[in-house]
């Protein structure tokens, strides 16, 4: 687990731009900022005997992604071992959840299925699993974790700057669909239905990381914390003296500041989007999200917030709310319980905002 860094702010809460990926570990450039602009690392300074209230941070990489973890401590080694299990347990789900390394449980699961025949899976791919066929059914198949195969096509794309010919966009569908993925519950067993599938979870993988790592600190006794795993954030009880953390709605451009604040403690908060992760092909913006049911990228910049219970809710919501669009996105977010969801769109210019029934209901903070 290399380029552990910890770092030391004065601020007592801290301001997170909820966004996406491709973050820079040591700058800590948006969309994940932190409540000061000085993120130079530097020696933690010693807890007050007696107190809670001393800030603990440490940093990290795992999952491809930058990870950082809060922490409200009186003894910063012992907030040191809780924050390291957090972070290892973060790369023990990679191990398991990945679709990039092929030695991961994910990748020796469709690599050896055979056709049909069922294969037993851990706990921690099941759940996962299972979620998102959930989700899957609920969404009319607009969230897909069987993708794969387009997601491949979409990011040789992005690369090349070329479209995907037609022929291939249908060779992949062929290969995709929720319903060929059969779970059996009392075996927790998986069986692939169609040659060559291909599952990807990074629509869902990070939010149930975030919740294991939240999990992990609560175990060690702290509850006070925070988690962001580019964008993905996992939050505990407040930080002290403060009704809760600051959270910075990201826009459509990353260039812009929040368009608003929340004060947020216990929940999972999530956004999907093209901040980062998208590509210009012949004029068009085309984003790392591919529609499972047409085999196309989405196109347009858009942004989701979800704010629900858990962070595997709230990843899983705000990819399949960016693809369904923001009528039947928002009513999905709606019909979840405890779940709340922005959408903010870019037509010719002009922001265009949605927001769920639940949203109007978030403590909102001053900027």
């Amino acid at each position: 687990m290399g380029g552990l860094e910890r770092f030391r702010r004065n601020a007592e809460d801290a301001l997170v731009m909820v966004g996406l990926l491709g973050i820079s570990l040591v700058a800590f450039a948006s969309p994940v900022l932190a409540d000061r602009p000085d993120t130079r690392p530097a020696v933690e300074s010693p807890a007050k005997a007696g107190t809670t209230n001393h800030r603990f941070e440490l940093a990290g990489i795992e999952m491809a992604v930058p990870i950082r973890i809060v922490l409200y401590t009186a003894d910063n080694a012992t907030a040191d071992t809780a924050a390291r299990a957090a972070l290892a347990r973060f790369h023990q789900l990679n191990a398991v959840l990945s679709d990039y390394d092929p030695q991961s449980e994910l990748r020796r699961l469709c690599d050896t299925s055979v056709e049909g025949k069922p294969t037993h899976v851990s706990d921690d791919l099941w759940r996962v699993l299972a979620r998102a066929v959930e989700l899957s059914e609920r969404s009319a198949g607009a969230f897909d974790v069987t993708v794969g195969p387009l997601v491949h096509i979409w990011r040789n794309a992005r690369r090349t700057k070329e479209l995907p010919r037609p022929e291939s966009i249908a060779s992949a569908r062929e290969r995709v669909g929720y319903r060929f993925l059969r779970l059996q519950a009392d075996q927790h067993a998986v069986a692939l239905l169609r040659p060559n599938m291909r599952i990807d979870l990074g629509g869902i993988a990070k939010g149930y990381a975030v919740d294991e790592g939240m999990r992990v600190l609560r175990t060690h006794g702290f509850n006070r914390a925070m988690i962001d795993a580019g964008g993905n954030i996992g939050l505990g009880d407040p930080p002290p003296g403060k009704p809760g953390w600051r959270i910075g709605v990201a826009p459509p451009d990353a260039k812009r500041p929040p368009r608003q604040y929340l004060w947020l403690s216990r929940v999972g908060v999530s956004t999907s989007g093209d901040f980062w992760q998208h590509a210009v092909i012949n004029g068009v913006r085309y984003s790392h999200l591919v529609d499972p049911r047409t085999g196309v990228a989405l196109t347009g910049r858009c942004s989701v917030t979800v704010v629900g219970p858990d962070g595997l809710s709230t990843d899983g919501l705000s990819s399949a709310a960016a693809i369904l669009g923001p009528e039947k996105g928002m009513k999905l977010i709606d019909d979840t319980p405890g779940a709340a969801g922005l959408m903010v769109r870019e037509i010719d210019g002009k922001e265009i905002v949605q927001e769920s029934a639940r949203w109007k209901q978030l403590p909102k903070a001053d900027p």
